[in-house]
Parts: structure tokens; sequence; C-alpha cells
């Protein structure tokens, strides 16, 4: 969790940038925009990068310090509450649909690719796997008895662990296969 949302603030940081940037100059070229379809600003100059009137990088530099603060908190032995997780989890599973809508557009709609945007969906799903496994194990979902034995069944027989890697690589393989010669050149 603390290494994920480390990196996706990061990303959310230089976001914000660039949309001020593309605010100030709409022509504005990016480090990250190598190519046509590795390119920030083309991202970035959709109308999906601002759903709420405002960037929506804005809501990693909101949400990550949050999530940074309970991996800190975690790691030093802090039990949070049960309601408190199972809010959390909530919140993080709203980001991941969030990360995985804004991937859609970009790969459906827009046809252009953004690698910081890229890192926010990885950061974001290795996260809200890492927040569901703990949540399972320490059974903070107020699922039924028989749903809980089984899901944590399954976390102990790491299938958690294997289907994330396959969300990952099956991401991978689309952008691969949608885009792979015009990624690198």
């Amino acid at each position: 969790m603390l290494v994920g949302s480390i990196l996706s603030l990061i990303a959310s940081f230089v976001l914000s940038m660039e949309a001020f940037e593309l605010a100030k100059n709409p022509d504005a070229t990016f480090a990250c925009s190598v190519n046509v379809i590795l390119n920030c600003a083309t991202v970035a100059s959709h109308p999906s990068a601002e759903l709420f009137g405002f960037p929506n990088s804005f809501f990693g530099l909101m949400a990550e310090p949050i999530v940074i603060t309970v991996a800190i908190a975690g790691l030093a032995g802090v039990a949070f509450p049960r309601r408190f997780m199972f809010a959390a989890q909530i919140g993080y599973s709203i980001g991941l649909i969030f990360a995985y809508y804004l991937l859609s557009v970009s790969y459906f709609v827009i046809g252009a690719l953004c690698p910081w945007c890229l890192l926010v969906t990885l950061t974001t799903t290795l996260v809200w796997f890492a927040i569901t496994r703990y949540n399972i194990r320490e059974n903070n979902l107020y699922l039924s008895k028989n749903i809980s034995a089984k899901l944590h069944n399954w976390t102990e027989k790491d299938y958690d662990k294997l289907l994330m890697w396959g969300i990952i690589v099956f991401i991978i393989a689309a952008i691969i296969v949608k885009y792979g010669e015009g990624l690198f050149g």
C-alpha cells in the first residue's frame, strides 16, 4: 500500500502540474508525450480529464496522503476499527472503478495513453488488492460467515494475487495488441 500510494501521489502531482500548464498553454508538450500513442497532452486535453470541473489528478492529491497515512500507521502496528477499514474499502473501490473508467476512455475513445495515468491505474490496482486482502483476512467487510470463510481460504491460497496479476497482464496485453507498433515508434 505504501509504495503504491507514494507512486500514485507522485503521478498525481505531475499530472496536476501538467493540467496547470495545459490551462496556460493549450499547445503545451510534455516529456511524457512520447509519440501519438503515449501522449499525456492528448489525454489531458480530453473532457474526461476534468469530469467534475477540475483535473482528475486532484483526487489523487487528496486521497493518496490518506492512504499513505493508513499504510504507515498499519506498518507501525495500529489496528484500525472495522468500520474505518470497511469505509476505506468502499472509498478505494470507487477509486479503482474510476481509474479503470478513465483507462477505458483513453483506450477506446481517446486512442492515446498517458504514462502517468497508466502508473496511477497500476498502483491503484496494487493498493486495492492489498487493502482487500487485508480486509478479507481481518473480517472487515461485513460479509456472511460462509462468504468470509471462502474468501479467507481464497487469500490463503493466494488466488487474489493470481487474479491481480492476471488483470495487470490482461491490461498490458490489450495495450500491446491495440497499440503495439505505435507504442515505441
